[in-house]
């Protein structure tokens, strides 16, 4: 059965003939990447957006990633920040953040001889509340993990089956899904949240969110990790160190990190994830 979803995938490009990547270097859009690669070669290019939203060393990431597959790789800025139906932090806050990608990839693709633009939304994707794929809709993207039914189990199988490295890397959707709806989006606090994840993975957490309400910071370890982190972290050096970047205050969530924790003041009807 992956076999022959990847035999589709491999297909499917290749009577797309020429196809720009939307390409974060998360596994999802990785994974389209190598295949169109495979496919198509040169003809296939991967754009990654800069933007404050964006670690910077998830950016790196992408780049070693894209250099290790060997596709062709581009930068684009993307100007949502100036955008307050983006910074003011509705609920269908993704909306405006895909509108400015796509808004800046599909003239780019037409340019460069591109017909078709691609993302990494997989078929689990389509079951969740995910306003950013009706803007990539909208602007004629196409998903073909979701076009064949790959789900984001199978993304990680194919991921290890071709031997990408990073087949088992954590999912980081982009800074922005830290902050409780309704809370205004700044740059100052993207960086400040961003600083706070990367402190706490260089101290060997993976799996984790730091959230940000206000001036406290709301940190997320998988359950199986929040005993250990009490027992060994020195945690006055930690509050400390996220005092440093400008919160006033440090908690740990005793629930745990789970996907879409925010999104439970969203009506239960939308089923949000984030």
């Amino acid at each position: 059965m992956l076999n022959n979803k990847l035999e589709q995938l491999t297909r499917l490009f290749a009577q797309m003939d020429r196809a720009l990547i939307a390409y974060s270097g998360g596994v999802d859009s990785t994974l389209v990447a190598k295949i169109a690669y495979q496919a198509l070669g040169d003809r296939a290019l991967a754009v990654t957006a800069e933007s404050p939203s964006l670690l910077p060393e998830e950016l790196e990431d992408a780049r070693i990633q894209a250099a290790v597959i060997g596709i062709p790789h581009e930068l684009v800025q993307t100007d949502e920040m100036n955008n307050p139906n983006y910074t003011a932090n509705p609920v269908n806050r993704c909306y405006f953040c895909k509108s400015e990608l796509h808004d800046t990839l599909k003239p780019l693709a037409l340019q460069r001889g591109y017909p078709y633009v691609v993302d990494g939304v997989n078929a689990d994707d389509l079951g969740d509340y995910r306003p950013g794929i009706q803007a990539a809709q909208e602007r004629g993207a196409r998903s073909p993990l979701a076009e064949v039914g790959v789900t984001k189990a199978e993304v990680r199988q194919l991921s290890q089956q071709l031997g990408l490295p990073w087949w088992d890397k954590p999912a980081q959707p982009c800074l922005s899904s830290r902050f409780p709806y309704g809370e205004e989006i700044t740059i100052a606090k993207l960086q400040r949240v961003g600083r706070a994840e990367v402190y706490l993975r260089k101290l060997g957490w993976k799996n984790l969110r730091v959230r940000s309400q206000g001036d406290t910071a709301r940190i997320e370890l998988s359950p199986e990790q929040i005993k250990q982190f009490v027992l060994t972290m020195d945690l006055p050096t930690l509050v400390s160190a996220f005092q440093d970047l400008g919160f006033l205050y440090v908690t740990l969530d005793l629930e745990g990190y789970h996907s879409g924790k925010l999104n439970r003041v969203v009506n239960q009807d939308d089923k949000a994830i984030v």
